[in-house]
């Protein structure tokens, strides 16, 4: 079908991983030697050896293969994030209430506003500024609207990919 992208390339790294993965096991095998690095055992580092770096090399190819056709629709992935209307952020606001509310009736208190937004269709960032403990747990409606922007729940990820450059 024309349309479709087949994930070929991420199937051939997962295979290779799971090789790799046996080679491991010969190799730890290949540690137990009788008498002093006896002549038998320590062969299986010829064979294994050689075919892990290959297998591991051919992964590193297939995702640059793969990586080079990715292609990224930021409108999209931002139309996708906001889908949950704010729920996805959810964990990262009771994080943030827990050091002035206590972490359980931080989750309480943010559980209580999911379970709303998804009773009556509200988005988080409307129902948590109506919370008066959460606003001032986060420091301001300002605060709670910064906290429920996605953007802001990377994490790592921009320093990650930094370092990757």
């Amino acid at each position: 079908m024309p349309q479709k992208r087949n994930p070929i390339s991420s199937e051939l790294m997962l295979a290779a991983a799971k090789a790799v993965r046996q080679h491991v096991a010969a190799m730890l095998d290949g540690m137990i030697h009788d008498f002093e690095r006896a002549t038998g055992p320590w062969h299986l580092e010829w064979i294994s050896l050689p075919e892990s770096f290959l297998l591991t090399a051919s992964s590193l190819a297939n995702a640059k293969f793969m990586l080079s056709g990715l292609h990224l629709h930021e409108n999209r992935m931002q139309e996708n994030l906001h889908l949950t209307h704010g729920l996805i952020v959810a964990e990262a606001v009771m994080m943030a209430a827990a050091p002035k509310l206590g972490r359980q009736r931080a989750h309480d208190r943010v559980y209580e506003a999911c379970r709303q937004s998804l009773d009556d269709g509200g988005d988080l960032v409307e129902i948590l500024c109506g919370m008066p403990d959460i606003v001032e747990a986060l420091g301001g409606p300002a605060a709670v609207h910064s906290r429920c922007d996605p953007i802001n729940y990377v994490g790592l990820a921009p320093q990650m990919v930094d370092r990757m450059h």
